[in-house]
């Protein structure tokens, strides 16, 4: 597989930042805005949080578990996250059509297999040389994966798969 250096470096440096940087940046400026934009300037609440460090200290043991409770909500208890997971399966043509790799070239060719030799075993026919080979040619595909090896060539896609996905 060639490996893409920059795009790489691209793609983690937007995972780095979207995912930690942002997320701290974020929550830092958020407590200083309200600090000293809302509550240095009204008294009631100067008397509650006396200091900045004070106000982040409260926020935290209140913020942090009251955040915690509303992901699990999302995840657990709304319809949220399930309506995400539904337009995710919507979404990926491989919920549609066998994806490449080893569910296109093992998997699903032995799917087939099983099911012509049902077919042959219910009809009471003998089984080909041809597809004898198949079925050894399958078997060791099999091994090969068993023992943590792989299957098709991940950076190239065939002409059928381009017609049906959209892509050139």
């Amino acid at each position: 597989m060639t490996r893409h250096i920059g795009f790489r470096g691209w793609y983690y440096l937007r995972t780095g930042w979207s995912t930690y940087f942002a997320f701290i940046f974020a929550g830092v400026n958020t407590l200083v805005v309200t600090y000293y934009l809302a509550i240095e300037k009204i008294p009631a609440l100067q008397s509650i949080f006396p200091t900045f460090y004070s106000y982040v200290l409260i926020l935290a043991i209140i913020g942090i578990p009251l955040l915690i409770i509303t992901g699990y909500i999302h995840f657990q208890k709304s319809h949220a996250y399930g309506s995400e997971a539904e337009i995710t399966v919507e979404q990926s043509p491989y919920f549609y059509k066998a994806a490449p790799g080893w569910s296109r070239e093992v998997m699903f060719p032995v799917f087939l297999q099983i099911t012509e030799l049902l077919l042959k075993v219910s009809n009471n026919q003998k089984l080909t040389e041809d597809e004898l080979k198949e079925l050894v040619e399958l078997q060791k595909k099999i091994k090969l994966l068993m023992k943590g090896g792989s299957i098709g060539n991940p950076r190239t896609i065939d002409k059928n798969e381009s017609e049906y996905s959209g892509i050139s």
